[in-house]
């Protein structure tokens, strides 16, 4: 299967940050739209981010927006979420999604169930 693997979460203080890596085996991760999602325990799951593979164009959730930035080095077949003034309603479990036939970024985002691949996840926490 397709392979997807978060790494970069842990326990920052709130204000700080944390770079999430979403890295790629055996396929090219230029060639698909690219999200970050986060869910907590019995809470619906939420898009955060997303980068097309066409044109770069980016999605962003209101929540997000000025403090999470999206982007790829195809180099690395990486995507990264660069998280700043982290604060602690952003704790939850990070997963990244991937689909090469996606190529409306915010609807990957408001649609979940639109991403084909998933990872395993990463947790964030940020506490005092």
């Amino acid at each position: 299967q397709f392979q997807l693997v978060e790494s970069g979460g842990g326990l920052v203080q709130p204000g700080g940050s944390l770079r999430l890596s979403c890295a790629a085996s055996e396929f090219t991760l230029a060639y698909y739209a690219i999200g970050w999602f986060r869910q907590a325990p019995g809470k619906e799951r939420e898009g955060v981010s997303c980068i097309s593979s066409s044109d770069g164009s980016t999605y962003y959730a209101d929540s997000v927006k000025g403090r999470f930035t999206i982007s790829r080095d195809n180099a690395k077949n990486t995507v990264y979420l660069q998280m700043n003034s982290l604060k602690p309603e952003d704790t939850d479990d990070y997963y990244c999604a991937a689909d090469r036939f996606i190529n409306k970024v915010q609807a990957m985002c408001v649609i979940s169930l639109l991403s084909r691949y998933w990872g395993q996840g990463t947790q964030v926490t940020v506490a005092s």
